[in-house]
């Protein structure tokens, strides 16, 4: 330009753009001042970073609590429920910068024992951030007829479990919002089918005849882009599925929901199945059979997360505890599996 209109002041002149008329095709290190965000950034290659100054104000957030634990089985008895899933909520939140926010997971609910005394399952832990409780999966009964009181509903409820004790015989209800109902089981005289635990996506599967359980409900897809926490299914990661409920006298077993369900078992033969690690998913449900065959335990739930996301334009958090720090997709992506602070 003539040398008449090159500017009075000191220091380099940067080009400016909003976030919506960024370069089409930036190259590695060009840079610019950002007047929507109000700071300059610059093009790493792959993705738009600022130079570490600004704080984010507002963050994205996914909260899984802990899955239930799935019934076990007492000798020649009917099916046992799956466990419900954990809660989950998702959503916006705004942050302070300079606070520091604590986080808790939700560990895994216990499935029920191997016994023929009636020891029952244990209900997932709830998972808590920004004031905000995801509810931890329900439990089920064990499938000996006896029930000592094991928490059902939850953020998902637990499956019914097949038996003529009418104590144990219906499922759990999910928390609004965050989870759904287990399944109903089945009675028949020598055929006792076991309802699929909740999932945070759908209702338990409810027993048919013939006294083989249903699955668990199906959970729901981790909506923070680029996280790759939750069970990958066809390109997708699912989180907070129910558990399976337990088969009688049968070797057709029952499947967990996506989301980390676990699967049911039964015949005498096969325990539940464990839920999946930072899924929140239910464990699943197992039984006896009529003749022949040992106890079975129930599957325990799977445990909780908490992933929080904002874009990378802002500055990295600091954090403690068990926590992972991913990028993806233009987001700064932090995933705790126990419990911790994040500081913005």
């Amino acid at each position: 330009m003539p040398i008449s209109t090159i500017p009075t002041e000191k220091g380099l002149i940067n080009a400016t753009w909003t976030t919506a008329t960024r370069p089409a095709s930036p190259i590695a290190g060009q840079q610019g001042f950002n007047s929507t965000l109000g700071f300059m950034e610059y093009w790493t290659g792959s993705q738009w970073a600022n130079y570490g100054s600004v704080s984010v104000t507002s963050v994205s957030y996914v909260l899984v609590a802990g899955g239930g634990g799935g019934g076990g089985a007492g000798g020649a008895n009917s099916g046992a429920g799956g466990g419900g899933a954990g809660g989950v909520l998702t959503g916006t939140t705004s942050v302070t910068p300079g606070v520091s926010y604590s986080f808790t997971v939700g560990a895994a609910g216990a499935g029920g024992t191997a016994q023929n005394d009636g020891k029952s399952s244990t209900s997932g832990g709830n998972t808590t951030a920004f004031s905000l409780t995801a509810v931890g999966g329900g439990s089920a009964p064990n499938s000996n007829g006896t029930y000592n009181g094991a928490e059902r509903s939850g953020g998902s409820g637990a499956g019914g479990t097949g038996n003529p004790n009418s104590s144990t015989g219906f499922p759990g209800s999910g928390t609004a919002g965050q989870g759904s109902a287990g399944g109903n089981s089945t009675y028949q005289p020598s055929n006792y089918g076991a309802g699929g635990g909740g999932g945070a996506g759908g209702t338990g599967g409810s027993a048919a005849s013939g006294g083989v359980g249903a699955n668990g409900g199906v959970g729901i897809a981790n909506p923070i882009s680029g996280s790759t926490t939750g069970q990958l299914v066809s390109e997708t990661y699912y989180l907070a599925g129910g558990g399976g409920g337990g088969t009688y006298d049968s070797a057709s077993f029952s499947s967990g929901g996506n989301g980390g369900g676990g699967s049911g078992g039964g015949n005498g033969s096969t325990p539940g199945g464990t839920g999946s690690t930072n899924t929140g998913g239910g464990g699943g449900g197992t039984a006896g059979r009529a003749s022949g065959g040992s106890n079975q335990a129930g599957g325990n739930g799977g445990s909780g997360v908490v992933i929080i996301a904002y874009s990378s334009a802002f500055k990295d958090a600091s954090t403690t505890g068990s926590v992972t720090k991913t990028t993806a997709n233009g987001n700064t992506i932090y995933t705790f599996t126990g419990s911790g602070t994040i500081t913005f």
